[in-house]
């Protein structure tokens, strides 16, 4: 789906149509028609959170644009260029398929000489150079440098690597570069968050390699998707991504020369030096980099520190209140119990999402739940013992809120209003579990007993099982007054003549009276 938001964002930045296209994996015409019928709507960034991509597309309703073709129909040069590379594949059997594609659709074909003519005007477009002048404060591009430095443990002399991030400003080439343990997720965020402070602020352009920290899939120029991290990252920063294409180096320049050039004047200075720890080896490579940065130019003049103070400082984007804090992404499923598992903590989700797949933040602080990209619901997040429940009410079903009424006290008082053996089983039930709730189904059970057999049946069947058991169950009550109904017909009447006989012989009774 079109990414209306993040066009309307990027283009609330200033930045150009093609560089909001490259970054929304959109071409230039979409993105184009979008700001055109945005700015005739009056709509613009910021935008309200329930205002998602498919509401924008029903505010927006961009036109279909239909091509309409004249003249001879042009050969498709991509595909042809891609063709020419396989074996057995020339420029003939290419226009022959070219004519009968003509054929097919109607359209009148180019001559072979004119095929093969354009053919060649393509592949000379393709091979074109071109220097681009870049803006002061534009774009910053990283990389992993290639080669690693070394950290030797003090105890046991085993080496490690340690991997150098590289970002450089592109109009003034002023680089930064820290070491870390690795190339992961975690390391690559935190050198961004520590590149910012140290140029002091933020470049409206970010132009990545195609590391899985940085894009997920960079298949072709048009399908890009962007690690949700990294993304999430950028937002944070205000800034836009544009990942360099797929062994494309000259897509950022300024990074692979500058790993080069680090990788001489940083890591090949410091090859007779032994470091005992990346907190060591930091504060030297810190040392190099300010030397090379104040290093004048050869053939221009000034330092790549002195351009980047006057001219690209000035024009950074402030640095936001709070440094971005890492969030991790994970996918989960919510489960029959409106909860989903994260890291052995379960959260819950509303109920009308169960069996829906979700997608999971975790920060050290909170776990949001989105769906459909869309927050349906946040955590404060549990730590210690696993299996801990962190439950909303409201996301409960009817039935089930109404099941958090009930308690201890409740059960009880239900149970003395049909009798006093009822009342001590229920008690006796209540006081057997560790855990009071987990006795609440036995109660609810011998209770609603008494909808189906009377209360006066549950009463003597109770009576019967405390002659057992002082624990009855559920399941000893309801067999008795399944199975047992002569004895329970012989408690009934028991009970009714001891109601009735009158315990004091002397006196007279009522029924003396009332002849």
């Amino acid at each position: 789906m079109t990414k209306y938001r993040e066009i309307l964002r990027l283009a609330s930045l200033g930045l150009s149509q093609q560089s909001i296209a490259d970054s929304c994996n959109a071409s230039k015409k979409t993105v184009n028609r979008i700001l055109k019928r945005a700015k005739e709507i009056n709509l613009y960034w910021p935008l309200e959170e329930n205002e998602t991509d498919a509401v924008i597309a029903e505010r927006l309703f961009p036109p279909a644009s239909s091509k309409v073709s004249s003249g001879k129909k042009m050969p498709d040069f991509d595909y042809i260029q891609k063709e020419l590379l396989r074996n057995g594949v020339n420029r003939k059997l290419l226009w022959t398929e070219y004519l009968e594609e003509c054929r097919l659709s109607g359209e009148s074909p180019l001559m072979y000489s004119q095929f093969c003519y354009h053919i060649q005007q393509d592949e000379q477009k393709r091979r074109a150079g071109m220097h681009i002048n870049r803006k002061p404060g534009e774009q910053i591009e990283v990389d992993w440098a290639g080669d690693p430095a070394h950290i030797i443990d003090p105890d046991t002399g085993e080496i490690t690597n340690a991997w150098l991030f590289v970002g450089v400003m592109t109009y003034s080439q002023y680089p930064y570069v820290e070491a870390f343990l690795d190339e992961k997720q975690l390391s690559w965020i935190t050198a961004h968050v520590h590149m910012y402070e140290y140029f002091g602020g933020v470049s409206r352009i970010l132009v990545p390699d195609n590391c899985k920290t940085a894009v997920i899939q960079n298949n072709d120029w048009y399908n890009q998707q962007l690690n949700t991290v990294y993304h999430e990252m950028a937002e944070h920063y205000n800034t836009a991504i544009i990942p360099a294409r797929v062994r494309a180096p000259k897509d950022k320049p300024n990074a692979e020369g500058s790993v080069g050039v680090i990788t001489t004047w940083i890591t090949a200075a410091l090859r007779n030096e032994q470091f005992f720890s990346l907190a060591e080896l930091n504060k030297a490579i810190r040392k190099k980099l300010e030397l090379f940065s104040h290093r004048p130019f050869q053939k221009k003049e000034g330092s790549r520190y002195e351009i980047f103070r006057d001219e690209e400082l000035p024009l950074l984007a402030k640095l936001p209140a709070t440094p971005y804090e890492l969030a991790e992404w994970k996918s989960a499923t919510v489960q029959f119990n409106y909860h989903i598992s994260v890291n052995g903590m379960l959260y819950s989700v509303p109920y009308e999402f169960i069996k829906r797949k979700v997608d999971v933040r975790i920060t050290d602080k909170v776990v949001e739940i989105f769906y459909n990209h869309n927050r349906i619901t946040s955590h404060r997040r549990l730590y210690e013992r696993k299996g801990q429940y962190s439950t909303i009410t409201e996301h409960m079903p009817p039935d089930h809120q109404k099941f958090l009424e009930w308690n201890g006290d409740r059960f009880r008082k239900w149970a003395e209003r049909i009798g006093n053996n009822t009342y001590q089983v229920v008690n006796a039930i209540l006081s057997s579990q560790r855990v009071e709730q987990q006795a609440y189904r036995s109660c609810m059970g011998i209770l609603k007993l008494a909808e189906k057999h009377s209360t006066q049946r549950l009463e003597a069947a109770c009576k019967i099982a405390l002659s057992y058991t002082a624990t009855p169950s559920y399941k000893s009550i309801k067999n008795i007054l399944a199975a047992g109904k002569e004895q329970i017909e012989q408690e009934l009447k028991t009970s009714e003549a001891a109601a009735t006989h009158n315990k004091h012989a002397i006196t007279r009774g009522a029924a003396y009276y009332r002849r």
